[in-house]
């Protein structure tokens, strides 16, 4: 049985600030650096064009790093390929991820969506992300789905505040 969440980033910048950024590999560079205090990370392909945006980013996390609960399953360090796509930006912005462990014994996919945020000067949005994962292993299969469901909001956070002080900088 999959577990789905809900998170949403709130920027103090319009909607077409944000995906402004999103289409920026400098922006892609900034948050990888700031993620590269936990573990490795990288961005491995990177594209925007008219039709939107296109990125893979690696993220490694040392075995040793897993909890316990994880490591029982998974042997070697955890390389996750993460795919993200963003259609065109218009008066908004809607994407999709997912997330892919070789051998792993199941899946993690989403939605994002940036949005105006309700607010009378448009001066603000939010990107609003809707996860699923799903393991496929008896007994701690949905365990697992809610740890990597909490640890994913730990990893939006710091993404939503790397992006938020690079647009600050800009």
């Amino acid at each position: 049985m999959a577990r789905r969440m809900d998170y949403s980033a709130r920027f103090s910048h319009p909607p077409e600030r944000v995906y402004a950024a999103l289409a920026d590999p400098e922006h892609w560079e900034a948050r990888m650096t700031e993620m590269r205090k936990y573990s490795e990370n990288h961005v491995r392909e990177f594209s925007a064009t008219d039709t939107g945006i296109s990125l893979v980013l690696h993220h490694v996390i040392p075995r040793s790093d897993l909890p316990e609960i994880a490591r029982t399953v998974i042997k070697k360090d955890m390389v996750i390929t993460r795919r993200e796509t963003y259609g065109p930006f218009t008066e908004r912005a809607s994407g999709r991820y997912e997330a892919s462990i070789p051998g792993g014994p199941g899946s993690l996919t989403g939605t994002m969506d940036l949005v105006p945020a309700d607010d009378e000067q448009g001066a603000a949005c939010v990107l609003r992300t809707t996860s699923e994962a799903k393991v496929n292993i008896p007994f701690v299969g949905g365990r697992l789905e809610e740890l990597i469901l909490d640890n994913l909001v730990d990893v939006f956070r710091a993404e939503a505040a790397v992006t938020a002080d690079w647009l600050a900088r800009q």
